[in-house]
């Protein structure tokens, strides 16, 4: 079902989410598009549909999420005449320009296809990309462990380290996703691991995942090189990143109240002293991510 679009304002609190499961979204992605909000106000207005009487998101994930973070009672939005299928499809169009990673591609082959209930040509027909590319996208995506999907969706992975991890078989890739993600490997870095690890037995794996990450190849001695500065830095943030998640979500547990008396001062001030120290690290971090000579996108 096809139709012109109709443009109208929408309550952020009322717009429905149910295509967030085929996007990723990076908590810097989100700190620059506040920060573009704040700054420029609502440029383009958001893709929604009708789905069982209420307004579903098709397109907009990052302005809908910065709207309620900001409070925003309203945004602009487009209501396009479509069925489920048509939305992912829509939303498949609306991000041709910029592009969808290979894992957000695999989410929404697999949503056409269990959801929806199409076929692959159908899928290939829609999407203008041939069967064998959807045969393809839906293999990486249920090749994958639920930890692995879960750790790509709270950021601790990237995408593409993810399609490399997706080469190793389901039970072995939970093992080899904790050490890319603690250690902070590079898509390169995982691909090697990989491949090491396909062509290793039972106890050398062991000892590739032990020592990922942490042998130079270039050293002539063998031995374990110092992180540059660099790395350090891009250590530190991932374990920053990781507890953050946790606490965020212990935090949403229950309200500090719940603890009693006693507990709940106690963690009531750790968590000022904590506001206080992250507030000083906003600070740096918007001076040093705003230098002219870094252009925030690596090599």
């Amino acid at each position: 079902m096809k139709g012109e679009a109709t443009a109208i304002e929408v309550a952020t609190a009322e717009v429905g989410e149910a295509l967030c499961v085929v996007r990723l979204c990076a908590p810097q992605a989100q700190v620059q598009m506040r920060q573009s909000l704040t700054k420029l106000g609502q440029l383009t207005p958001v893709q929604v549909y009708r789905k069982a009487g209420k307004l579903e998101l098709i397109d907009g994930f990052k302005r809908l999420h910065a709207a309620r973070a900001m409070s925003w009672p309203k945004l602009r939005a487009e209501v396009q005449q479509v069925d489920a299928a048509g939305a992912k499809v829509r939303l498949w169009r609306c991000n041709a320009g910029v592009g969808l990673t290979e894992l957000e591609e695999a989410w929404l082959v697999r949503a056409l296809y269990r959801d929806d209930k199409l076929t692959q040509p159908q899928i290939g027909q829609l999407l203008t990309r041939h069967k064998s590319w959807v045969c393809r996208r839906l293999m990486l995506v249920e090749s994958l462990s639920d930890a692995v999907t879960a750790d790509v969706r709270l950021g601790l992975l990237s995408a593409s380290a993810v399609r490399e991890l997706a080469r190793l078989p389901r039970g072995n890739q939970d093992a080899a996703a904790q050490v890319a993600a603690s250690r902070g490997l590079t898509s390169r870095q995982t691909a090697r691991l990989v491949d090491a690890l396909l062509g290793a037995g039972e106890p050398e794996r062991n000892k590739l995942l032990e020592t990922a990450g942490a042998i130079d190849a270039s050293s002539p001695t063998g031995g374990p090189r110092q992180r540059t500065p660099a790395e350090h830095l891009a250590a530190d943030a991932f374990a920053m990143k990781r507890l953050s998640v946790r606490l965020h979500a212990r935090l949403l547990e229950r309200p500090l109240s719940s603890l009693g008396v006693a507990a709940a001062a106690l963690a009531a001030r750790e968590l000022r002293d904590l506001r206080a120290a992250l507030a000083a690290l906003f600070l740096t971090l918007d001076e040093r991510l705003a230098e002219k000579e870094f252009d925030g996108h690596p090599e």
